[in-house]
């Protein structure tokens, strides 16, 4: 059973779901641990929150935006379906924009938006975050609430008997093939 959500832009959660993509970027959510250079996320298995707010998809790559929606979302919806969980399977600190773009096939975010990422808050380090996707056998569907509102990294699903039931899950990735990306981002990240 997971009680909180990530927020990510819903475009980007339902290609997580799709086995796409694999890696996400954040500034915020990260909280050291165990000395310097060793982080980890406030949570370590939670369920991907869709996100309308922030969310561009002319900043997504149109190779994935192939079979996708291909419009944005005007208002928030009153409903918001999460369908898929996901679980850390590793966070780095990003050492470079070139040690980023040896990693460009495991994200979803074209050039621009990579640039803005580590534009913004340049005093913050960059974090590429691995998750462990997996599709849930029935989404869960909750009503949007005031809670959910605003930029946030995390969100609450426990409030009212919200907590999303992870049975049928299926990986969206299979574990061998992301064992090797995320031995892959490792490499790439600490060289």
């Amino acid at each position: 059973m997971v009680g909180v959500a990530l927020k990510e832009w819903a475009i980007v959660c339902d290609l997580l779901a799709a086995g796409r993509v694999c890696l996400l970027l954040r500034k915020g959510g990260v909280q050291e641990f165990d000395g310097p250079g060793r982080f980890r996320l406030e949570h370590e298995r939670f369920g991907m929150f869709p996100a309308w707010e922030h969310e561009r998809l002319e900043w997504i790559k149109p190779c994935l935006r192939v079979g996708m929606r291909s419009t944005p979302i005007e208002a928030e919806p009153d409903n918001v379906v999460i369908a898929c969980v996901a679980e850390v399977a590793g966070v780095w600190e990003v050492p470079s924009r070139e040690a980023f773009d040896e990693l460009d096939d495991l994200h979803a975010w074209t050039p621009e938006q990579v640039d803005m990422r580590f534009s913004y808050k340049p005093a913050r380090p960059l974090y590429a975050l691995a998750v462990r996707v997996s599709r849930l056998g029935e989404p869960h569907v909750i009503p949007n609430r005031a809670p959910f509102a605003g930029c946030r990294s995390w969100v609450p699903l426990d409030e009212d008997g919200d907590p999303v039931e992870g049975k049928h899950a299926v990986q969206a990735i299979p574990a061998e093939q992301l064992a090797e990306q995320v031995k892959r981002i490792e490499a790439t990240l600490r060289a």
